[in-house]
């Protein structure tokens, strides 16, 4: 089973390096760093750590996702199978072989990361960060009749069946429209517990301001909402 990684990455100079580590490299391929338009060494420390790197200029979570989604896609030789791993190390990398399992084994096309079962860092969640999500879950749960515990951002999925999901959301809706599809789909899902801890380089660019949360809140559940609709 042929495994690549995408990461997407704004201003990680501290923390990436952490991660590109941390990759149990026996499991994978490659691993492709996306900047998405870093002013600091970002590229500079994905080239030392091994990763190839790509560019996004189009700011947005979900840009700089499908960025590297269409770059492997038009691999000679796509992998079989792409996970998704933040560059912030908050996820722990060396755990990507627990997602990878349920694909290996046939019984799942998507594997959440979910920090809710797994062992979270006091304060690596914040509580509007928990709140958001057992909201956005809930609604998925009764929308689509698909019981989700985590919309975290460490997951793994086969490649054809996240093709035929037409991803298009360029930001932070990125991986709710992932889960709302896959349910709409009838991928087979699967969760597993990994762990969380206090992101390197600061506070998250998202959830430490108010504008930020407000923000992402927004656009998850409008994303759930809007994919029930279109139905």
């Amino acid at each position: 089973m042929i495994v690549d990684v995408l990461i997407p990455a704004l201003n990680e100079e501290e923390s990436l390096p952490l991660v590109l580590k941390a990759i149990p490299r026996d499991h994978v391929r490659s691993i492709y760093v996306i900047d998405n338009g870093s002013s600091d060494a970002t590229a500079k420390v994905a080239l030392q750590g091994g990763a190839q790197l790509l560019s996004e200029s189009q700011r947005g979570y979900g840009a700089a996702c499908l960025r590297g989604v269409i770059e492997v896609t038009a691999l000679a030789r796509p992998p079989d199978v792409v996970v998704f791993l933040d560059g912030d190390y908050a996820d722990e990398p060396s755990e990507l072989p627990w997602l990878l399992e349920p694909v290996r084994a046939g019984t799942a096309d998507l594997v959440i990361g979910s920090r809710t079962l797994g062992q979270a860092e006091a304060g690596a969640l914040a509580i509007q960060q928990r709140v958001g999500n057992r909201v956005a879950t809930s609604m998925i749960r009764a929308i689509y009749g698909q019981r989700y515990t985590d919309l975290g951002p460490f997951r793994a999925i086969r490649l054809p069946a996240l093709v035929a999901l037409g991803m298009s959301d360029m930001g932070y809706g990125w991986t709710v429209e992932m889960q709302v599809k896959a349910a709409r789909g009838g991928l087979r899902i699967a969760e597993v517990p990994v762990s969380y801890r206090r992101r390197v380089g600061g506070r998250s660019k998202i959830s430490s301001t108010i504008k930020g949360t407000v923000g992402a809140t927004y656009k998850i559940l409008f994303t759930i909402l809007r994919h029930a609709t279109s139905r």
